[in-house]
């Protein structure tokens, strides 16, 4: 599935067990399950194939948008921005939460999404984050010799003031809602937070909302940089 461009393995793996996918008319709930290309796969009812085209796209994304398959309540899915240049079943590497901007890797490329979310790769991303209040003293350094918060541990990789209430943050894993969870703890709104680079890769004048192609050279970088590959 995931070489068909449906989500990333793990998704996937969701996808199966919530038996939304069925192989010749049959339910499939387990994961693994081995299939030809003879086969008739269906997702959502839907037939899907392998894809023959790698897609590799950077979105800046707005606020608003949440970043999934498919969302519940309705909301607007990042993946709308790009249903309209783009035939492939594109989804998103990682995850912004709803009111975060900034880049976001959409693919259709399986391998290419586990390497680069998975924590083992240690791949850096950037953000700056602008508060309403000014910055406590001394939260940099807090947060890069490690914060717990509800029994969560966060470290950043850096973090350095900007100014009074800018922060720049540079996480290596990216637990979910680390940065707000971390301010938060000390009592400090967050105004903006704004993902400004993916690895090696910046946000470089891409306007909010816009989406650029990553070139093969910007995404063999990418790979080289995830420390969990011999590329």
């Amino acid at each position: 599935m995931a070489h068909c461009g449906v989500a990333s393995r793990r998704a996937s793996e969701e996808i199966i067990a919530s038996g939304r996918v069925s192989v010749n008319g049959l339910v499939v709930t387990q994961p693994g399950t081995k299939v030809s290309l003879t086969d008739t796969v269906l997702f959502d009812g839907k037939e899907i194939h392998l894809e023959e085209e790698k897609r590799y796209v950077l979105l800046n994304k707005p606020a608003g948008y949440v970043c999934s398959l498919q969302d519940e309540k309705g909301r607007p899915i990042a993946s709308e921005l790009l249903k309209d240049s783009y035939s492939e079943r594109l989804y998103n590497v990682g995850r912004l939460d709803m009111f975060s901007t900034g880049l976001i890797i959409f693919t259709n490329d399986g391998q290419f999404a586990a390497t680069l979310s998975h924590p083992s790769a240690e791949l850096e991303k950037e953000y700056i984050v602008d508060t309403s209040l000014p910055l406590p003293r001394g939260l940099d350094k807090d947060f890069m010799a490690g914060v717990r918060v509800d029994g969560v541990f966060y470290k950043c990789l850096e973090a350095e003031e900007l100014n009074a209430r800018r922060m720049r943050i540079v996480l290596i894993e990216g637990k979910n809602r680390e940065i707000r969870r971390v301010f938060e703890s000390r009592n400090v709104g967050i105004k903006s937070l704004v993902r400004v680079r993916i690895g090696n890769i910046g946000i470089d004048g891409l306007q909010t909302g816009h989406f650029r192609n990553l070139s093969t050279k910007e995404v063999q970088s990418l790979l080289r940089l995830c420390k969990n590959t011999h590329y």
